[in-house]
């Protein structure tokens, strides 16, 4: 450990680099498609990343050298020495074949000519191309309208040694899966949430294990979910265009020890019958009558003579492909921290905290007792479920499918369980209304916290434990609305809204590692696209959002989160995925509005008391849209498009400026919070104006008693700029504000998510689950921790280090491990007296921007370069400062 003094600092500077064994030095974090040894990828030309592990100073990758060799070891694809610190690289060898496991490593060298020991990893190719299933679509055919779920069964001998095996499996609605009884995987809610008629997913599974010498079941059991929306609310799904009753294709591939392989799969020898679901529903809530289980029914000596024979049916969408991202899983099990008992058949459990997913409950009681379980976020003064905050769009045709309601048909032979399969609600509390007396205690009931299962990428940690509750309550909600694509609600809706989306994006990608669910969701855009490039504001939809609610404000998840991705990841195939599709939108927003202004969009959304002018937030988001494209087409060569549309983005710009602008004043529109913010976080202020601008919004807050008056638009950018132009105890004071509106009014009434509306009593737009206002979980990052991607050298490979030590906090912890590895940044004051930390992953640099309330003198020596900004750039380390603040 090594102390460097620095003289000219007010008070002290002291540089601190610290150094570690290198006995585990070498690249680490090897993944394929974003993820760990993935099963069953398509992506003919899948991408490689990882992170260079070597905690000494100055560290860096010089070289690499990536090969890929097939299951016997002989060599696909060998890069040869690359001289490169790219540690995102594209498969460029040989076609891959399907079904496949290949073995890649990665060998590098770093400063001075040093080796690093060599890292493997694997993948597993799957179907690959449509042509190479085996099985055909399957259901029961039975009509649309049928309520109870359908089970399937296939029996298959096994006559020699199994090497691997591996279930490939396609489903139009929900699926669970077993053989031999017992469950394949740990995933819910598979497959995720599609456009059905245009593309499915299929999930690969290595069941290797779990097949037995002689007869082996395969058991399907199939739910509705959005495939086959029998309940009905003001969004249409029962009215879908793909809507059927649900089916599913699978192929149970057998590779022997002799080299031979076999498939199993499905056709019309599969047998079916009806479950003991007789009711399912991702929207309300699922019944399950006990009395009507089938025993052994997924075992081996079964008889199902009795069942009828599969109907083939149609394959629902041209395009089956890979599910390539994290799934969906129980993540957290939550024993509740009360029971009320009205009586012998009413109980009332309070799960502490709110949640997405399921409960299970554990009851005895006599056959044919009906239990109803309602799930609710809050409960009225008597005690019991509330529901009127969140079934307000719901519109049932009759009293048989309840709300956020499962229901539980006892078969009377003791203790009992059941736990839903085909469906999630959001809740705190559950309210269990029994028509027959049962006995019920604390232990009777769990939840289970369901959400797509994301590493997570970050944490923070401040002196103040309102902002750790806030930051808490912004990942609560944020995971309580990723179900394979993001979500406003857990309950009321459930749909994946585009503004909701884009407001949350940087949240999510500070706190998890999310692009695999993004590509997914940016794949739904381009299914859902109109040709004339038209978006919806859900997505998917089954045709509602495209009259109403889309629009630049919302729909700019299709620009938006490409090039955020690639500004986090470095990984520009999202936005060459979606450029053509960029274009069309931007393109048809030109047609409609040739003046550079737009009116299209919702504008500043559930507003405090002021709304903006929709003009202006649409086009500043247009705008933005514009420069995203002209921005991607000058890094993929594309001069004539670039020079296009970065000369419409100026005309753009113009306009807003001419319209709104008083330069004279600095004053956009009429001086709202909303107006003034966001022209200057989505950058139309003129340099020369910036910091009028932010002065007028700085006094506008103040003026308005240090509190909000914005929507989700302005929420957005109000922190943000303030924070990043030289007010941030100004964005900490809205921010840790106890009273009406803000973060931290709702942590004072007990919230343990974010809600829909700054009011906790709204009468409308009151979901206590919404992840709206959720950026602030990336404002504690960029504001106080000061992490942000460089522009200039994306994926972190330069981090800007732009930390505000706001009066009224004493600590604060950040850290962020990014696709160079783990980044931190703390502080901690006492008095007068600061000490900053960082830490710069190996392979990667930091520009560090030391804060104006910490003045610099000129000194004799720095061993870091300082650069004309006034930032000083740190290469891979340790480092801390002792600061003198005012």
């Amino acid at each position: 450990m090594k102390w460097y003094r620095f003289p000219g600092l007010i008070g002290s500077l002291f540089l601190m680099i610290s150094s570690f064994a290198q006995s585990s030095a070498g690249p680490a974090g090897l993944r394929c498609e974003h993820l760990f040894n993935p099963l069953g990828i398509d992506n003919p030309r899948p991408r490689f990343s990882w992170i260079l592990n070597d905690p000494e100073h100055h560290a860096a990758q010089k070289t690499y050298q990536l090969a890929v060799t097939d299951e016997k070891g002989k060599s696909v694809w060998n890069s040869g020495m690359v001289s490169s610190a790219n540690s995102l690289v594209t498969y460029n060898g040989p076609a891959l074949e399907p079904f496949t496991r290949y073995h890649w490593s990665v060998t590098l060298t770093g400063n001075n000519g040093r080796s690093y020991p060599a890292a493997t990893a694997f993948f597993e190719t799957g179907i690959m191309q449509q042509q190479h299933w085996k099985g055909g679509w399957i259901s029961d055919g039975n009509d649309v309208r049928l309520k109870p779920a359908p089970y399937f069964r296939k029996s298959f001998l096994l006559k020699k040694t199994v090497q691997s095996a591996r279930i490939y499996i396609a489903a139009a609605g929900l699926y669970e899966l077993s053989l031999n009884a017992l469950p394949v995987g740990d995933h819910r809610l598979d497959p995720m949430y599609t456009r059905f008629d245009r593309r499915n997913l299929y999930v690969t599974y290595d069941i290797s294990k779990q097949l037995q010498p002689g007869e082996n079941i395969i058991g399907v059991l199939l739910g509705n979910g959005w495939y086959n929306h029998q309940s009905t609310a003001v969004w249409y799904f029962d009215k879908a265009p793909w809507r059927n009753r649900p089916a599913f294709c699978l192929d149970l591939r057998i590779t022997y020890t002799d080299g031979s392989t076999e498939t199993i799969a499905t056709d019309r020898s599969w047998k079916t019958a009806l479950s003991p679901v007789i009711f399912n529903s991702i929207y309300t809530g699922e019944h399950y009558d006990a009395q009507r289980e089938v025993p052994g029914w997924n075992k081996a000596g079964f008889n199902d003579s009795k069942w009828a024979a599969a109907i083939d049916r149609a394959a629902p969408a041209p395009l089956i492909t890979a599910q390539v991202l994290h799934p969906v899983r129980d993540v957290v099990t939550i024993n509740p921290v009360a029971l009320k008992k009205f009586s012998d058949k009413n109980y009332v459990f309070n799960l502490g905290r709110n949640i997405s997913g399921v409960s299970e409950i554990h009851v005895s009681g006599a056959a044919g007792t009906v239990i109803r379980l309602v799930h609710a976020e809050r409960v009225h003064p008597s005690g019991h479920a509330d529901l009127s905050n969140i079934d307000v769009h719901y519109r049932p045709t009759d009293d048989s499918d309840p709300f956020q309601t499962d229901i539980f048909i006892l078969k009377g032979n003791g203790m009992e369980t059941f736990k839903p399969r085909f469906n999630y609600k959001g809740f705190q509390y559950v309210e269990v209304i029994s028509n027959k007396p049962v006995q019920l205690s604390k232990s009777s009931l769990q939840g289970y916290f369901m959400h797509s299962d994301l590493p997570q990428a970050g944490t923070i940690e401040a002196g103040d434990p309102l902002i750790n509750k806030i930051w808490q309550a912004t990942n609560n909600s944020y995971l309580s609305n990723l179900f394979g694509y993001p979500t406003d609600c857990p309950q009321r809706e459930k749909n994946g809204w585009t503004g909701d989306a884009v407001i949350a994006l940087e949240t999510g990608l500070y706190n998890f590692d999310g692009i695999t669910v993004y590509e997914k969701w940016l794949a739904d855009h381009r299914d859902e696209q109109q040709p004339n490039g038209v978006l919806p504001a859900i997505i998917p939809t089954s045709g509602w959002g495209y009259q109403w609610a889309n629009g630049p404000d919302w729909t700019s998840t299709i620009a938006i989160i490409p090039w955020t991705l690639y500004q986090f990841y470095g990984d520009a195939k999202p936005l060459a995925d979606n450029f053509e599709n960029i274009k069309r939108y931007v393109d048809h927003i030109a047609d409609l509005y040739p003046t550079g202004l737009t009116t299209w969009g919702l504008g500043d959304w559930v507003p405090v008391k002021s709304k903006s002018p929709v003009e202006l937030t649409s086009s500043l988001y247009y705008y933005k849209d514009v420069k995203i494209l002209a921005q991607t087409a000058a890094l993929f060569n594309r001069k004539e498009e670039a020079d296009r549309y970065e000369a419409l983005a100026e005309k753009i710009k113009n306009a807003i400026n001419d319209k709104y602008l008083n330069p004279t004043t600095g004053i956009y529109g009429s001086g709202l919070q909303t107006e003034l913010s966001t022209p200057v976080y989505w950058g139309v202020v003129p340099d020369a104006l910036k910091a009028k601008v932010v002065a007028n919004l700085a006094k506008k807050v103040r003026e308005d008693g240090v509190q909000l008056d914005v929507g989700i638009l302005g929420a957005k950018a109000v922190l943000n700029v303030l924070s990043e132009n030289g007010y941030a105890d100004l964005a900490y004071q809205l921010v840790t504000r106890k009273t009406y509106p803000s973060w931290g009014w709702w942590i004072e009434n007990g919230a343990t998510t974010l809600y829909e509306n700054w009011k906790v009593d709204a009468q409308r737009d009151a979901s206590l689950n919404h992840i709206m206002f959720g950026d602030i979980g990336a404002w504690f990052y960029k504001a106080l921790g000061g992490i942000f991607p460089d522009p200039e050298q994306p994926g972190f490979r330069n981090i800007l280090l732009k930390p505000n030590f706001v009066r009224g906090l004493n600590t604060f912890k950040a850290s962020y491990n990014g696709p160079l590895g783990e980044i931190r940044s703390s502080w901690e004051r006492k008095g007068n007296r600061l000490r900053y930390t960082c830490r710069i992953p190996a392979n990667s640099t930091a520009s560090f921007y030391i804060p104006t309330s910490c003045q610099l003198q000129k000194r004799d020596r720095m061993p870091v370069a300082q650069n004309k900004d006034g930032s000083y750039t740190l290469p891979s380390g340790t480092y801390t400062f002792l600061l003198n603040v005012k």
